[in-house]
């Protein structure tokens, strides 16, 4: 897949073929179902499916400190996106001078005059333009008059016909919440939090228990504090993980901690890039009245975690 930064940086090549706009956090069913049909659109026409997505969030910048948490990296969601089928990514920088395109200049500048769209998908309930004024009875409107069609998908489950598939902001709810099965139900997959391996207390080391103390990515959706069944992936890797959230209040600590110890595995992973995906929440986090009691729970969430793992 073939991704840029800036409308005004679209190659020639991937112009006039079939475009999704969304910020697309997550990468979501619901998501996927818009996606989807933009590629296959695409397909049928032969010409290329193109994803219009944003960054920084636009809360943001609307509304200075409203940043929401973020289910996905700008780098995990070009995965997630090049492996649904599609073509190319233009992720378009959003400024306070962006946010004030009305519907009708989007409709004409940006979708017909850069892009040169020939059939534009969105979901049911999109909106655009400053203030979000344009709507997708608008949009049709504007693409009759500048020559392109609009696909309207449905956000309900292909196979629930009378249940809506969760958007973004549920599934963030359901991550602060630890109901990391509950996001992975509405994602699809499971849940991941992403970022650089860094040293911590190194304590676990001395307690026959070393962990991986990860330095999240900026407004990564933590989990909320627990005790974890997961994984940690790295360079093609993916190791069964226990994975603990929390200030380690055993040891008196203050600073939350996202870290992990890996089942069956001894190596230096300092500096690494690593994501944590989230399988299931084991316990809540606990202060215990001695080393010895900690080590004998984390034996348990030890194996509590490689049965939750096994068929995952």
């Amino acid at each position: 897949m073939r991704w840029w930064r800036g409308l005004d940086n679209t190659p020639d090549d991937w112009r006039g073929g079939v475009v999704t706009i969304g910020f697309f956090d997550g990468v979501h069913l619901g998501h996927r179902k818009i996606i989807g049909l933009a590629v296959e659109r695409a397909k049928e026409l032969g010409v290329p499916s193109l994803v219009l997505t944003f960054d920084p969030h636009p809360a943001e910048v609307v509304r200075p400190g409203s940043h929401p948490a973020l289910l996905t990296t700008l780098e995990f969601k070009a995965e997630l996106l090049e492996a649904i089928g599609v073509d190319a990514l233009c992720v378009q920088p959003f400024t306070l001078e962006f946010s004030e395109v009305t519907a009708d200049e989007f409709a004409a500048k940006i979708l017909a005059e850069t892009l040169r769209a020939q059939v534009v998908v969105i979901g049911e309930n999109f909106t655009y333009g400053h203030r979000a004024a344009g709507k997708i009875d608008t949009l049709v409107r504007s693409g009759a008059e500048l020559g392109f069609k609009v696909e309207g998908v449905s956000l309900l489950h292909e196979d629930e016909p009378e249940t809506p598939v969760l958007s973004s902001t549920h599934i963030r709810a359901q991550v602060v919440e630890g109901d990391v099965a509950g996001a992975a139900h509405g994602l699809g997959r499971l849940h991941r939090v992403e970022g650089v391996v860094v040293h911590g207390d190194a304590r676990g080391r001395t307690i026959g228990y070393p962990t991986a103390n990860l330095q999240e990515t900026p407004w990564a959706a933590v989990p909320a504090d627990g005790v974890y069944a997961g994984f940690a992936c790295w360079r093609g890797r993916r190791q069964p993980a226990a994975i603990s959230i929390g200030t380690n209040p055993t040891f008196a600590g203050r600073e939350r901690r996202v870290e992990a110890y890996l089942l069956d595995f001894d190596g230096d992973l300092y500096g690494e890039y690593m994501a944590f995906e989230f399988v299931a929440q084991l316990r809540p986090t606990l202060k215990f009245d001695s080393v010895e009691a900690l080590v004998s729970q984390m034996a348990l969430d030890v194996e509590a975690t490689r049965t939750a793992t096994t068929s995952v």
